[in-house]
């Protein structure tokens, strides 16, 4: 998809016929670390048909905030300050509850709240909160890089987005709100952001990863 000049690569995930997982360590809990590991990883008749990096990471790979895997949490949500793309509030939460329903709330609204969740991985800056983009985005900054995240259309559809060139923080913001008609959207990275099919890495690769999304056809 081109909006505003720039080429993104848009995958729309119908919840309905497809289903979501996070992962970011193998049976002995070593962190994949690429997705090009995590593929190499999954068995033949079970590879994801997409995989994605999916939240912030510390310097040994684990997430900076609330990841819950398989309904196991190992990660705690964070509402601190701090330095950095994360603590650049608001900052939110990807989920899918034990329901089946996905979700991004601000972290202050999931922790009102506290869904009980399947999947969930906090991440920062959200994009688009109730149909506005971020109060705190220039509306085309000078910060240029390729960037990843997540955004929700409806209780069935949830739309992945990578730029393909460097592009502001406001724009890509504006691809989730105006492009794609996402009312909530959620910013995962930039610089490190990779996307791979079932076969190769489409974009990136160079850089680790630290939490994983993946997608998988329902059988």
């Amino acid at each position: 998809m081109t909006f505003e000049n720039a080429d993104s690569i848009i995958c729309e995930i119908d919840l309905r016929s497809h289903h979501i997982e996070l992962s970011r360590a193998d049976a002995d809990g070593k962190p994949y670390g690429s997705l090009k590991a995590f593929l190499a990883a999954q068995s033949q008749d079970s590879r994801p048909i997409l995989a994605m990096n999916a939240g912030m990471y510390e310097h040994d790979l684990s997430p900076v905030g609330l990841y819950v895997e398989d309904g196991k949490q190992t990660g705690n949500l964070r509402a601190d300050d701090g330095e950095g793309n994360f603590f650049l509030k608001p900052n939110g939460v990807f989920f899918i509850g034990k329901d089946g329903l996905p979700g991004i709330l601000e972290t202050g609204a999931f922790a009102a709240v506290t869904p009980q969740v399947r999947i969930a991985t906090q991440s920062g800056p959200m994009l688009v909160i109730n149909n506005q983009v971020h109060p705190r985005f220039e509306p085309n900054g000078t910060s240029r890089f390729i960037r990843n995240g997540i955004g929700l259309r409806d209780a069935n559809t949830v739309v992945l987005a990578i730029s393909m060139v460097p592009v502001s923080f406001g724009s890509f913001a504006r691809l989730f709100k105006d492009g794609l008609g996402c009312a909530n959207a959620l910013y995962f990275d930039g610089t490190i952001s990779a996307l791979s099919n079932n076969r190769k890495t489409l974009i990136g690769g160079i850089d680790p990863v630290g939490p994983i999304i993946a997608v998988f056809e329902q059988k």
